[in-house]
């Protein structure tokens, strides 16, 4: 009978906080299609101040919220966005930019920490003189942090210099901040500054700040007047969705300052998973809330296998690929529940070998 649990499959995972729960039954609450929610309107104008932007607008996911932003820059089909072929929009959000959007994806390179290279975007943006065959180049998309890279953090000097490279060829840029405010502490400059280079940021709320729900858009009035319209074509557009906003605002005031230590036990796991014999940790990709680890073959024992194990103990887990596991840190993990997770992976490591007569 499993007693304890450690859920580390993401930072998604998290339950609403009692003050979350209070807040959202007493939130002032309005049509927000109709007219305008009062505490989502709160929420927008907090948001829209901490990315230095002139506005915000809450939308239900990241997803949508992607979609619409390169919708909102993208609004003539057949437009083409450059961005990471590793990136969260072109893997994990069902190719909606193209199916919903008729936008094409034209991928460059991720490198190890996140970043593509600069030459390799300016390579990549399409010549207009050739329009006759070539889709028109609109939008730059990056990612901060870089989920599929372990959750590292692009540096305020290259995301600067993929918003002068855009400003050069007269695109615009927009930042997947799904966990902008891990890479705004782990990196320590301020989230507006991070963004400063970007045309629209989104930031996803139920992540790392452990929100129930929801993701805000931030960018100029214009820019949010018209992805209102997107998000209300999308099935977006909520009606009293204060109960929601109201637990973002808690999370804002209260979750924020716990990211830092969510970032230093990723870190004392990482380091703890590195000195089980049979699996690998890149220590150095480890900068936010996100781990992953490698099962070296002579192991014998398969991601399926060790996940199975760590099931029967209480710990969940993401198989990411053939012998890959990620495992993410937030602010419902304490340091215990790091430490269990520790012995329980080298228990079922080490006695797998057992079963299988290995050293």
């Amino acid at each position: 009978m499993v007693t304890r649990r450690v859920d580390l499959r993401s930072d998604t995972v998290t339950k609403p906080t009692e003050t979350m729960r209070a807040a959202m039954a007493s939130a002032e609450v309005d049509d927000d299609v109709l007219g305008y929610d009062p505490t989502a309107a709160r929420l927008e104008t907090e948001m829209a101040r901490i990315m230095g932007k002139e506005a915000a607008l809450f939308v239900p996911s990241g997803t949508m919220a992607n979609l619409i932003c390169v919708l909102t820059h993208c609004q003539i089909r057949g437009s083409e966005v450059i961005l990471g072929d590793y990136s969260h929009i072109h893997i994990y959000e069902n190719g909606g930019i193209s199916t919903i959007g008729g936008v094409h994806p034209r991928t460059v390179k991720n490198n190890e920490d996140g970043t593509m290279d600069i030459n390799l975007i300016e390579e990549a943006i399409r010549d207009p003189s050739f329009e006759i065959c070539y889709p028109t180049t609109r939008l730059i998309c990056l990612e901060n942090s870089h989920a599929h890279s372990g959750g590292r953090c692009l540096s305020v000097e290259y995301t600067d210099e993929v918003g002068e490279l855009a400003k050069k060829y007269g695109l615009k840029l927009h930042i997947d901040g799904a966990r902008i405010f891990n890479a705004s502490v782990a990196l320590g400059v301020p989230v507006d500054r991070l963004v400063r280079a970007a045309d629209s940021v989104t930031a996803c709320l139920s992540k790392g700040l452990g929100a129930p729900a929801g993701t805000v858009i931030a960018g100029s009035k214009t820019f949010i007047s018209k992805a209102k319209i997107l998000r209300k074509t999308l099935g977006g557009a909520m009606r009293q969705v204060g109960v929601i906003c109201a637990a973002a605002l808690v999370a804002l005031g209260e979750n924020v300052g716990k990211l830092e230590s969510d970032h230093k036990k990723a870190k004392i796991l990482a380091e703890g998973l590195n000195k089980i014999e049979g699996l690998k940790v890149n220590l150095a990709s480890v900068e936010t809330n996100i781990v992953y680890f490698d099962i070296l073959e002579e192991v014998g024992i398969t991601e399926v296998e060790l996940l199975k194990k760590l099931d029967a103990h209480g710990i969940l887990v993401m198989p990411e690929g053939r012998l890959k596991i990620r495992l993410v840190i937030h602010h419902q993990i304490s340091e215990s529940d790091v430490q269990y997770t520790l012995s329980c992976i080298q228990k079922a490591v080490t006695g797998f070998k057992a079963e299988n007569g290995g050293n």
